[in-house]
């Protein structure tokens, strides 16, 4: 199912506080607004979808034990971006100095940051252009390295900060580079 949007600007709005428990209220839906304030609604991830965000996410928790550098996230992450959108990346990482800086409180809602780290997985139903937009508007919020993985298209783009997409076709494995030092995300199971 493609994702809905909806424009309740005209007759609501929604303070992020209202938001989060939107959110919390209906679980089996995934909710992002956009900078505008449009709710975006998604379905939960079919299978083949879900099995692959849990590699992704799964390989870089696993790498985040061993490290100790910051946290990681999955897909049901939360974080409000500078330009006002609320975004959850299907996995993600924030540096232990940028997560240990945000109160108690700050943690127990959706962050009011972009991840240093973010990834998309590109499900049937998902338009690639909006993807795409997703992810300059994780660069253009702070993300330091982003990660668009297009099974469909057995490609990959690299996002760097001030620097334009790069595009791997069919790569078998993505490094961290400098943002995530030694991590090696194995694409065998998911391309």
């Amino acid at each position: 199912m493609d994702a809905i949007t909806l424009d309740l600007a005209p007759f609501i709005q929604m303070t992020d506080d209202q938001f989060f428990e939107l959110c919390q209220h209906h679980r089996d839906y995934r909710f992002e607004r956009n900078a505008a304030g449009a709710l975006i609604i998604m379905s939960p991830a079919g299978g083949e979808t879900s099995r692959r965000n849990l590699s992704i996410a799964g390989q870089l928790y696993q790498w985040n034990q061993r490290c100790k550098l910051g946290i990681a996230f999955d897909s049901s992450g939360g974080f409000k971006l500078p330009n006002g959108a609320d975004r959850s990346p299907d996995a993600s990482w924030l540096t232990l100095e940028r997560w240990q800086a945000l109160t108690l409180a700050e943690r127990q809602k959706f962050l009011p940051l972009c991840p240093d780290f973010v990834v998309e997985l590109r499900s049937p139903s998902d338009s690639l252009t909006k993807l795409q937009e997703k992810m300059q508007e994780y660069m253009a919020s702070g993300a330091r390295l982003g990660w668009l993985i297009d099974p469909q298209g057995q490609q990959v783009e690299i996002y760097r900060l001030g620097q334009l997409p790069e595009v791997l076709i069919s790569p078998a494995v993505l490094l961290g580079e400098d943002v995530l030092s030694d991590f090696e995300l194995d694409l065998s199971d998911i391309l």
